[in-house]
Protein backbone atom coordinates (compact mmCIF):
# COMPACT_ATOMS: atom_id res chain seq x y z
CA UNK A 1 0.00 0.00 0.00
CA UNK A 2 1.76 3.30 -1.36
CA UNK A 3 0.92 6.73 0.62
CA UNK A 4 0.83 9.84 -0.48
CA UNK A 5 1.19 11.43 2.37
CA UNK A 6 1.53 10.88 6.90
CA UNK A 7 0.60 12.82 9.56
CA UNK A 8 2.91 12.27 12.69
CA UNK A 9 2.71 13.09 16.57
CA UNK A 10 6.16 13.28 18.07
CA UNK A 11 5.67 14.06 21.81
CA UNK A 12 8.12 16.46 24.27
CA UNK A 13 10.19 14.77 27.05
CA UNK A 14 10.88 16.05 30.48
CA UNK A 15 13.70 15.02 32.60
CA UNK A 16 12.27 13.73 36.21
CA UNK A 17 15.74 13.70 37.00
CA UNK A 18 19.00 14.40 35.51
CA UNK A 19 22.96 14.07 37.09
CA UNK A 20 26.36 14.24 35.54
CA UNK A 21 28.06 11.82 36.92
CA UNK A 22 31.53 12.04 34.67
CA UNK A 23 33.07 12.92 31.79
CA UNK A 24 33.35 10.42 29.17
CA UNK A 25 37.05 9.53 27.10
CA UNK A 26 35.29 12.10 24.18
CA UNK A 27 34.71 14.77 26.36
CA UNK A 28 31.09 14.44 26.49
CA UNK A 29 29.51 14.77 29.86
CA UNK A 30 28.22 11.10 31.45
CA UNK A 31 24.41 11.88 32.18
CA UNK A 32 22.31 9.70 34.55
CA UNK A 33 18.78 10.60 33.42
CA UNK A 34 15.10 9.51 33.86
CA UNK A 35 13.25 10.87 31.15
CA UNK A 36 9.21 10.82 30.58
CA UNK A 37 7.69 12.27 27.51
CA UNK A 38 4.65 13.92 27.71
CA UNK A 39 1.21 14.79 25.80
CA UNK A 40 2.63 18.17 23.82
CA UNK A 41 3.17 17.16 20.28
CA UNK A 42 4.95 18.41 17.17
CA UNK A 43 2.61 17.52 14.34
CA UNK A 44 4.61 16.85 11.41
CA UNK A 45 3.45 16.20 7.58
CA UNK A 46 5.22 14.21 5.28
CA UNK A 47 4.36 14.35 1.73
CA UNK A 48 6.40 12.31 -1.38
CA UNK A 49 8.31 14.34 -3.38
CA UNK A 50 11.26 14.23 -5.55
CA UNK A 51 13.23 17.30 -3.70
CA UNK A 52 13.76 17.98 -0.15
CA UNK A 53 11.93 20.70 1.62
CA UNK A 54 10.78 22.09 5.28
CA UNK A 55 8.24 23.92 6.18
CA UNK A 56 7.83 25.84 9.54
CA UNK A 57 4.74 27.78 10.02
CA UNK A 58 4.77 30.36 12.31
CA UNK A 59 8.14 29.31 13.63
CA UNK A 60 11.70 31.42 14.22
CA UNK A 61 13.73 28.03 14.00
CA UNK A 62 16.17 28.22 11.13
CA UNK A 63 15.41 25.83 8.15
CA UNK A 64 18.85 24.78 6.93
CA UNK A 65 20.58 21.78 6.82
CA UNK A 66 21.36 22.19 10.69
CA UNK A 67 17.48 21.71 11.22
CA UNK A 68 17.20 18.26 12.92
CA UNK A 69 14.07 16.99 10.27
CA UNK A 70 16.24 17.67 7.68
CA UNK A 71 18.92 15.90 9.11
CA UNK A 72 16.74 13.12 10.00
CA UNK A 73 15.18 12.60 6.03
CA UNK A 74 19.03 13.10 5.02
CA UNK A 75 19.99 9.96 7.40
CA UNK A 76 16.93 8.47 6.48
CA UNK A 77 17.34 8.22 2.67
CA UNK A 78 21.42 7.32 2.75
CA UNK A 79 20.55 4.24 4.72
CA UNK A 80 17.62 2.91 2.93
CA UNK A 81 19.53 3.95 -0.02
CA UNK A 82 15.93 5.41 -1.47
CA UNK A 83 15.79 7.98 -4.04
CA UNK A 84 13.46 9.77 -3.40
CA UNK A 85 12.78 13.07 -1.18
CA UNK A 86 10.02 14.42 1.05
CA UNK A 87 8.14 17.66 1.62
CA UNK A 88 8.06 18.30 5.36
CA UNK A 89 5.69 20.61 7.14
CA UNK A 90 6.02 20.68 11.19
CA UNK A 91 3.50 22.63 13.42
CA UNK A 92 5.80 23.10 16.10
CA UNK A 93 3.94 22.86 19.33
CA UNK A 94 6.72 22.48 21.74
CA UNK A 95 8.85 25.78 23.24
CA UNK A 96 12.57 26.12 21.66
CA UNK A 97 15.62 26.37 23.73
CA UNK A 98 13.35 24.70 26.67
CA UNK A 99 15.21 21.14 27.09
CA UNK A 100 12.35 19.29 26.43
CA UNK A 101 13.98 17.93 23.23
CA UNK A 102 11.31 19.58 20.24
CA UNK A 103 14.27 19.11 17.85
CA UNK A 104 14.92 15.64 18.83
CA UNK A 105 11.00 14.86 18.59
CA UNK A 106 10.96 16.36 15.07
CA UNK A 107 13.95 14.23 14.23
CA UNK A 108 12.26 10.84 15.96
CA UNK A 109 8.89 12.06 13.93
CA UNK A 110 10.23 12.60 10.31
CA UNK A 111 12.37 8.75 10.91
CA UNK A 112 9.04 7.23 11.78
CA UNK A 113 6.81 9.14 9.45
CA UNK A 114 9.23 8.21 6.40
CA UNK A 115 9.03 4.88 7.64
CA UNK A 116 5.65 4.53 6.90
CA UNK A 117 5.52 6.27 4.19
CA UNK A 118 8.27 4.81 1.70
CA UNK A 119 7.10 1.56 3.40
CA UNK A 120 10.96 0.97 4.40
CA UNK A 121 10.00 -1.36 7.44
CA UNK A 122 12.88 -0.62 9.48
CA UNK A 123 13.06 -1.88 13.16
CA UNK A 124 13.14 0.18 15.73
CA UNK A 125 16.42 -0.62 16.35
CA UNK A 126 17.98 0.97 13.36
CA UNK A 127 15.82 3.74 13.39
CA UNK A 128 17.16 4.38 17.19
CA UNK A 129 20.87 3.57 15.25
CA UNK A 130 20.19 6.61 12.62
CA UNK A 131 18.92 9.11 15.57
CA UNK A 132 22.06 8.14 17.69
CA UNK A 133 24.01 9.96 14.41
CA UNK A 134 21.50 12.92 14.54
CA UNK A 135 21.45 13.92 18.26
CA UNK A 136 21.59 12.57 21.85
CA UNK A 137 18.06 12.58 22.44
CA UNK A 138 16.50 11.04 19.59
CA UNK A 139 16.43 7.08 20.16
CA UNK A 140 14.88 8.51 23.21
CA UNK A 141 12.51 10.43 21.28
CA UNK A 142 11.77 7.43 19.07
CA UNK A 143 11.38 4.84 22.07
CA UNK A 144 9.14 7.38 24.18
CA UNK A 145 7.52 6.21 27.63
CA UNK A 146 9.83 6.27 30.92
CA UNK A 147 13.07 5.65 30.65
CA UNK A 148 16.04 5.66 32.54
CA UNK A 149 18.99 6.94 29.99
CA UNK A 150 22.63 6.75 30.49
CA UNK A 151 25.99 7.82 28.86
CA UNK A 152 25.08 10.94 26.11
CA UNK A 153 21.88 9.56 25.88
CA UNK A 154 22.57 6.45 23.73
CA UNK A 155 22.02 3.70 27.09
CA UNK A 156 18.40 3.42 27.54
CA UNK A 157 16.74 1.14 29.86
CA UNK A 158 12.63 1.19 29.14
CA UNK A 159 10.76 1.33 32.76
CA UNK A 160 7.16 0.81 33.79
CA UNK A 161 4.95 3.74 32.95
CA UNK A 162 4.90 6.85 35.05
CA UNK A 163 2.89 6.83 37.99
CA UNK A 164 -0.69 8.51 37.72
CA UNK A 165 -0.04 12.41 37.81
CA UNK A 166 -0.41 15.73 36.04
CA UNK A 167 2.66 17.61 34.76
CA UNK A 168 2.41 21.84 34.78
CA UNK A 169 5.27 23.10 32.09
CA UNK A 170 6.04 26.92 31.88
CA UNK A 171 8.42 28.29 29.72
CA UNK A 172 10.68 31.09 30.93
CA UNK A 173 10.67 34.15 28.53
CA UNK A 174 14.42 33.70 27.87
CA UNK A 175 15.42 30.08 26.76
CA UNK A 176 19.06 28.54 27.60
CA UNK A 177 21.66 27.23 25.03
CA UNK A 178 22.33 23.71 26.04
CA UNK A 179 25.85 24.14 25.35
CA UNK A 180 26.60 26.92 27.83
CA UNK A 181 24.67 25.52 30.29
CA UNK A 182 27.19 22.55 30.46
CA UNK A 183 30.02 24.99 30.35
CA UNK A 184 28.62 26.39 33.25
CA UNK A 185 28.47 23.15 35.17
CA UNK A 186 32.12 22.57 34.81
CA UNK A 187 32.72 25.70 36.08
CA UNK A 188 30.45 25.99 39.20
CA UNK A 189 29.33 22.15 39.72
CA UNK A 190 26.21 21.92 41.79
CA UNK A 191 24.69 21.04 44.79
CA UNK A 192 22.46 18.90 43.51
CA UNK A 193 22.66 15.10 42.51
CA UNK A 194 19.56 13.59 42.25
CA UNK A 195 18.97 9.60 43.65
CA UNK A 196 18.30 8.49 39.52
CA UNK A 197 18.29 4.65 41.02
CA UNK A 198 15.58 5.43 43.62
CA UNK A 199 13.60 7.42 41.31
CA UNK A 200 13.65 4.06 38.82
CA UNK A 201 12.55 2.04 42.19
CA UNK A 202 9.91 4.22 43.12
CA UNK A 203 8.22 4.12 39.51
CA UNK A 204 8.58 0.66 39.47
CA UNK A 205 6.42 0.63 42.96
CA UNK A 206 3.99 3.21 41.23
CA UNK A 207 5.41 5.49 44.13
CA UNK A 208 4.52 9.22 42.80
CA UNK A 209 5.75 10.75 45.80
CA UNK A 210 9.08 8.77 46.23
CA UNK A 211 9.85 9.46 42.50
CA UNK A 212 9.09 13.04 43.35
CA UNK A 213 11.26 12.71 46.52
CA UNK A 214 14.61 11.51 44.42
CA UNK A 215 13.79 14.18 41.67
CA UNK A 216 16.30 16.63 40.86
CA UNK A 217 18.57 18.36 37.70
CA UNK A 218 22.25 18.85 38.47
CA UNK A 219 22.34 21.92 35.79
CA UNK A 220 19.23 23.93 37.34
CA UNK A 221 21.70 25.81 39.57
CA UNK A 222 24.22 26.59 36.23
CA UNK A 223 21.70 27.12 34.13
CA UNK A 224 21.62 30.80 34.03
CA UNK A 225 17.86 30.78 33.70
CA UNK A 226 17.16 33.34 36.34
CA UNK A 227 13.18 32.71 36.20
CA UNK A 228 13.54 29.16 37.17
CA UNK A 229 13.09 29.67 41.00
CA UNK A 230 10.17 32.13 40.90
CA UNK A 231 8.29 29.45 38.91
CA UNK A 232 9.43 27.10 41.10
CA UNK A 233 7.77 28.73 44.03
CA UNK A 234 4.26 29.46 42.19
CA UNK A 235 4.26 25.70 41.25
CA UNK A 236 4.96 24.40 45.04
CA UNK A 237 2.39 26.72 46.29
CA UNK A 238 -0.44 25.84 44.22
CA UNK A 239 0.30 21.91 45.31
CA UNK A 240 3.06 20.71 42.91
CA UNK A 241 5.00 17.91 45.16
CA UNK A 242 7.99 18.35 42.98
CA UNK A 243 9.10 21.31 41.07
CA UNK A 244 12.11 21.79 38.84
CA UNK A 245 13.92 23.05 35.33
CA UNK A 246 13.94 20.70 32.48
CA UNK A 247 16.89 19.07 30.65
CA UNK A 248 19.44 22.05 30.59
CA UNK A 249 16.84 24.46 30.76
CA UNK A 250 15.01 26.88 30.31
CA UNK A 251 11.57 25.11 30.80
CA UNK A 252 10.09 24.31 34.38
CA UNK A 253 7.98 21.82 35.26
CA UNK A 254 6.12 21.01 38.40
CA UNK A 255 4.22 17.22 38.90
CA UNK A 256 0.97 17.28 40.46
CA UNK A 257 -1.33 14.35 42.24
CA UNK A 258 -4.48 16.21 41.54
CA UNK A 259 -5.58 17.80 38.45
CA UNK A 260 -7.67 20.70 40.28
CA UNK A 261 -4.58 21.80 42.01
CA UNK A 262 -2.36 21.66 38.55
CA UNK A 263 -5.24 23.77 37.15
CA UNK A 264 -5.10 26.57 39.62
CA UNK A 265 -1.19 26.51 39.02
CA UNK A 266 -1.35 26.90 34.78
CA UNK A 267 -3.80 29.72 35.82
CA UNK A 268 -1.47 31.82 38.32
CA UNK A 269 1.36 30.90 35.90
CA UNK A 270 -0.48 32.51 32.64
CA UNK A 271 -1.14 35.58 34.48
CA UNK A 272 3.15 35.74 33.50
CA UNK A 273 4.18 33.35 31.18
CA UNK A 274 2.90 33.13 27.31
CA UNK A 275 3.71 29.07 27.32
CA UNK A 276 2.15 27.22 29.98
CA UNK A 277 0.78 23.41 29.66
CA UNK A 278 -0.72 21.00 31.59
CA UNK A 279 0.58 17.04 30.30
CA UNK A 280 -0.01 14.03 31.40
CA UNK A 281 2.92 11.06 30.68
CA UNK A 282 2.30 9.46 27.73
CA UNK A 283 3.73 5.83 26.92
CA UNK A 284 5.60 5.94 23.64
CA UNK A 285 7.37 7.97 20.95
CA UNK A 286 5.93 9.23 17.70
CA UNK A 287 3.07 8.27 16.03
CA UNK A 288 1.41 8.10 12.96
CA UNK A 289 -2.29 9.65 13.28
CA UNK A 290 -3.10 10.26 9.49
CA UNK A 291 -2.26 8.64 6.17
CA UNK A 292 -3.47 9.49 3.06
CA UNK A 293 -3.39 6.94 0.17
CA UNK A 294 -2.66 8.28 -3.83
CA UNK A 295 -6.30 9.30 -5.63
CA UNK A 296 -7.19 10.53 -1.66
CA UNK A 297 -9.56 13.59 -1.10
CA UNK A 298 -7.16 16.22 0.16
Amino acid sequence: MQYRSVTVLAPAKLNLSLDVVGTLPNGYHDLDMVMQTIDLYEKITLRRSNDLSLTLPGSFVPVNDKNTAVKAALAFFDYTGLLAGVDMTIYKRVPVRAGMAGGSADAAGVLVGLNELYGAHLSMSELCAIGAGIGADVPFALLGGTCRVRGVGDLMKALPPCPDCRFVVAMPSVGVSTPEAFARYDTMGSPVHPDCEAQEQAIRDCNLAGVCAAGGNALEHCSGAVETPAICKTLREHGAVMAQMTGSGAAVFGIFDNENAARSAVAALKNGYKQVYLCKPTHGGPRVTVRRLFGAKK
